[in-house]
């Protein structure tokens, strides 16, 4: 008989461990708290974005296996709010009967991109034409097949543009090829646009997936999130609703995963997973009956799936992104002031605000809009978010003295 799982001594609740103490951590302990629970977070510095508001802060890096073993000692369940640990630390978890979710063996797909390749070729998913390649000889011969440029990708520790390169000759690759061994060579599509799907898989088994959504991105990072993706016919959404339910369960997944997804003239190609509450789902907070957050933690516990209807016909998630307004020597009005004049020019527009040292380029926080229109919602949504990046008004949405 197993022994039962651990739970908080004061409440009888279960304990959810989390690596990483991220903006992802943070979102994810708001919702514990509605659960009645208080997220243990693993961070590697006090001011992290979770570390400023959880309970139970555990600081130590997530490639060290003892902070890891200390963190999970007494949670039900351990889960992540990134995908850097070290696959050998979480199969030594898994070793000690530590309970995790995703586990390592799903957890590997999202970790490593010649891994996902290699499944969802096996599986006959769609997805781009795709190599493993160790020299330059190799992404040559792949060149002749696909046509120049050639995108290559790191195999692990990419995110946000980050590890993916668009070559025009093989040369170009000596010194990725020299610092990993090994590239993914991938075809360069011609993309209609990107979306994403999000899905949650319980330990049961059930599943529960949100509306296809389009992800709008500049310079590999998602800047707006457009739900449900406008113009995409029942029949395309509902086929890569089911695809990435597929992938879910042939992985194994616990949790919540999102696909990206290439859109194409003849459908989807899976373009990329990642196995914990994602960029391309903080619309669900307010605009959809259950949040990634909340659901993500369901899963986890083997808890019962809520429902993920719309809250609206149209909401829109813009990024807020460090601009001017984080730039050295900025003099212009300070982040209150900036959320002042946000909540009174935009009552309905809801600010979730991370927390983060600022600097240009970097995810400070999100808003999200709710409506009927998408033209008048998004417009909303990007200008309450270019303003507390870069302090400028839209013309349409001018301040009123009073303001």
């Amino acid at each position: 008989m197993l022994a039962p799982a651990p739970t908080d001594p004061r409440t009888g609740l279960p304990v959810v461990a989390m690596v990483g103490g991220g903006q992802l951590a943070r979102m994810t302990h708001q919702a514990a708290i509605a659960l009645g629970q208080s997220l243990r977070v693993l961070a590697t510095d006090p001011a992290e974005s979770a570390a400023l508001v959880a309970a139970d802060v555990r600081l130590g890096d997530h490639r060290d296996l003892d902070a890891l073993r200390a963190l999970a000692e007494g949670a039900t369940v351990v889960t992540f709010d990134h995908e850097h640990v070290l696959t050998e630390h979480l199969r030594a978890l898994a070793a000690d009967g530590v309970r995790m979710a995703p586990g390592p063996d799903a957890l590997v797909h999202a970790q490593d991109k010649l891994v996902l390749r290699r499944a969802l070729a096996a599986a006959g998913e769609p997805q781009p034409v795709w190599a493993e390649v160790r020299s330059q000889e190799e992404l040559a011969r792949f060149a002749a097949t696909t046509g120049w440029p050639v995108v290559v990708k790191t195999p692990r520790g990419g995110y946000d543009g980050r590890g993916v390169f668009v070559l025009d000759a093989a040369e170009e690759a000596a010194d990725l090829l020299a610092a990993h061994g090994s590239l993914l060579a991938e075809q360069r599509v011609e993309l209609v646009r990107e979306l994403a799907v999000l899905v949650a898989r319980s330990p049961f088994g059930q599943v529960a997936v949100w509306p296809v959504v389009e992800t709008v991105q500049r310079d590999g990072i998602n800047t707006e999130v457009l739900a449900p993706a406008p113009g995409l016919d029942e029949d395309g959404a509902l086929a890569a609703q089911e695809l990435a339910v597929r992938i879910a369960d042939r992985v194994g997944v616990v949790g919540v995963m999102a696909v990206e997804l290439f859109q194409v003239g003849d459908g989807v190609l899976v373009n990329e997973l990642a196995m914990r509450p994602h960029n391309s789902g903080h619309w669900t907070i307010e605009g959809a009956r259950t949040s990634q957050f909340e659901q993500h933690l369901r899963a986890v516990l083997d808890y019962p799936l809520g429902s993920t209807a719309m809250a609206a016909p149209v909401v829109v998630m813009a990024n807020v992104l460090g601009g001017r307004a984080a730039a050295a020597g900025w003099d212009g009005p300070g982040i209150d002031e900036r959320v002042h004049h946000l909540m009174a020019h935009w009552p309905d527009v809801k600010l979730h605000w991370y927390g983060k040292g600022q600097r240009p380029g970097r995810k400070l926080g999100h808003v999200t809009a709710l409506g009927e229109d998408l033209e008048e919602v998004r417009a909303r949504a990007v200008a309450a978010a270019r303003y507390l990046a870069d302090g400028e008004v839209d013309p349409a949405f001018a301040f009123a003295e009073e303001h």
